[in-house]
């Protein structure tokens, strides 16, 4: 069976009873807790630093996974793994030097992950395949939860896990944006195994069992 991790993003999450909104996802089975960076220029969008992971990290019981969509990421990885950081991605489109960012977080201790953006192909990663630990294929624009998931995802999911095992590695594809029960197990059979779902979980009235019913749906499970 597909070893599937299911990452619950607290954008969608209510900030006021961040704690609160952790523990449920972590009692429904969350594997990672996804946080997405924002500097309001990358993307249209600000959203939190350092202090809140730092502060989210005192509290979850699993590990972090730090999404940077922010310019100049090299100058912010350091205060990321020390403020609790076990992952952290960083998009194609903004890093000038790939490898060496990449060669950056490994050195820190972390695991490190590109990303691309849905206009983004991807054979942008095909010199760096082989160095990732994990890639992050977006499936809608970045900058805010809610949105409506991008149909040739699926094709891409599929394009970078062929890519990936050309290269030799086993690196997990994660996915991000407009994840739901009634997508996952089709993102599952084209190669994901990282599903970050944002909406689909705290945009319901129970997020434990979201998280629960999300990772049913990705295994085919009534």
């Amino acid at each position: 069976m597909t070893h599937v991790q299911i990452a619950p993003s607290i954008l969608s999450a209510n900030f006021a009873a961040l704690g609160l909104d952790i523990a449920a996802v972590e009692r429904g089975g969350a594997d990672l807790i996804h946080i997405d960076v924002m500097d309001g220029h990358f993307v249209p969008n600000i959203t939190i630093g350092p202090p809140v992971v730092r502060a989210i990290k005192r509290i979850a019981t699993r590990p972090l996974d730090v999404h940077l969509m922010i310019e100049e990421p090299d100058r912010y990885v350091r205060d990321f793994v020390d403020a609790g950081a076990n992952m952290l991605s960083v998009h194609v489109e903004v890093v000038p030097h790939l490898h060496r960012t990449i060669a950056l977080i490994k050195s820190r201790g972390i695991k490190a992950g590109a990303v691309l953006n849905p206009s983004t192909p991807v054979a942008a990663l095909e010199e760096i395949a082989a160095d990732l630990d994990f890639v992050l294929v977006m499936s809608v624009n970045p900058g805010f939860g809610g949105q409506t998931f991008i149909p040739h995802s699926f094709d891409k999911v599929r394009r970078v896990r062929a890519l990936l095992s050309a290269a030799g590695t086993s690196a997990p594809i994660e996915v991000d944006g407009g994840v739901g029960p009634g997508n996952a197990a089709a993102l599952v059979a084209a190669g994901a195994t990282i599903l970050v779902a944002g909406h689909s979980i705290f945009g319901t009235p129970d997020a434990e069992q979201a998280t629960r019913a999300l990772r049913a749906a990705a295994l085919g499970q009534p």
